[in-house]
């Protein structure tokens, strides 16, 4: 997979919708054309033999998880070289035991996932996309696929565990957006992001937090920051291993000319790549080296088939 041009601090895509089926009003308006589409998915989606999962092709279909619901235990084809995208719009919904086999190749731009809790607390959990995606975008904005967007009005809680998210080309996990509006948090734990573009964690909001959790950066794919701070803050990191390798960032923080505060305890990380601190913005080390031990977190899907299992 060939390098993707590095980005600078600043990016004044920050609100922009990543799926435009995430917006309000055009999430009203899908709720008949995905109750409609449940049968296409129910055609092309076919059981496991021992029925532990369901397997869908990706198609350029949309799913959509709302309020109470759980989306759980599927294996997602992409051989097809088409896209999908599932949107989690609502409160206390939950999705866990997702594979996705093989890198996305639609070159559409989209987010994989478009998250937004409206106030309760849901969870995003044992998710593989260990595979990727190619760098073309057919999209406005960004640099390419993402992994997981979360919406600007995003104002409850997310728990992300156990995911493994490598090679997309743009970020891992852009979950800055809602510093400027809905204020909501994040807590990312017990997971592995390795080799993609612009970052791989990016935060924004007060509580929000990366924990237990290890990045890592080789010389053979994309270079994205380790993780990315934004404003307000401010933002914890412990007990994670973050290892670039020597490329871009590995803690950066403060963007768009706003400082941020990051918090980072018992962790380790590339003293080549280094810490950068813009606009004011101030990284606090308590009991923190620089020599990184990339892993993968116990519990992490190391296979699309593993994580659809629940295994």
């Amino acid at each position: 997979m060939a390098q993707y041009p590095r980005t600078s601090e600043t990016d004044v895509s920050q609100t922009t919708g990543r799926n435009a089926e995430l917006s309000r009003r055009s999430y009203v308006q899908s709720i008949a054309a995905v109750a409609t589409g449940a049968a296409s998915l129910g055609a092309v989606g076919t059981a496991a033999a021992d029925d532990d999962y369901e397997v869908i092709e990706a198609t350029g279909q949309t799913i959509q998880v709302g309020d109470g619901d759980t989306w759980e235990n599927k294996l997602i084809d992409m051989s097809t070289g088409g896209d999908i995208i599932i949107n989690a719009y609502g409160s206390d919904w939950t999705i866990r035991n997702i594979g996705f086999d093989g890198r996305n190749t639609s070159g559409t731009g989209s987010a994989t996932f478009g998250v937004c809790e409206q106030g309760g607390s849901s969870t995003i959990e044992n998710i593989y996309l260990g595979d990727g995606s190619d760098q073309r975008n057919g999209a406005s904005t960004g640099h390419g696929q993402t992994a997981f967007w979360v919406d600007p009005d995003h104002s409850g809680h997310v728990d992300f565990q156990h995911l493994n998210i490598q090679g997309f080309a743009d970020n891992a996990i852009y979950g800055s957006a809602p510093g400027n509006a809905g204020g909501g948090t994040l807590h990312i734990d017990e997971s592995f992001a390795a080799n993609c573009h612009v970052s791989h964690f990016r935060l924004a909001t007060e509580g929000s937090k990366v924990t237990n959790s290890s990045i890592y950066v080789d010389d053979e794919d994309y270079a994205g920051r380790g993780i990315w701070a934004w404003a307000p803050g401010t933002i914890e990191i412990e007990n994670c291993q973050i290892d670039m390798n020597g490329h871009h960032t590995a803690i950066d923080a403060g963007a768009n000319g706003n400082g941020t505060t990051v918090d980072v305890i018992d962790c380790e990380y590339d003293d080549t790549a280094g810490i950068a601190e813009h606009a004011g913005s101030s990284v606090e080390l308590e009991e923190t080296g620089t020599e990184p031990e990339p892993f993968v977190p116990d519990g992490v899907p190391t296979s699309a088939e593993e994580a659809a299992l629940g295994e």
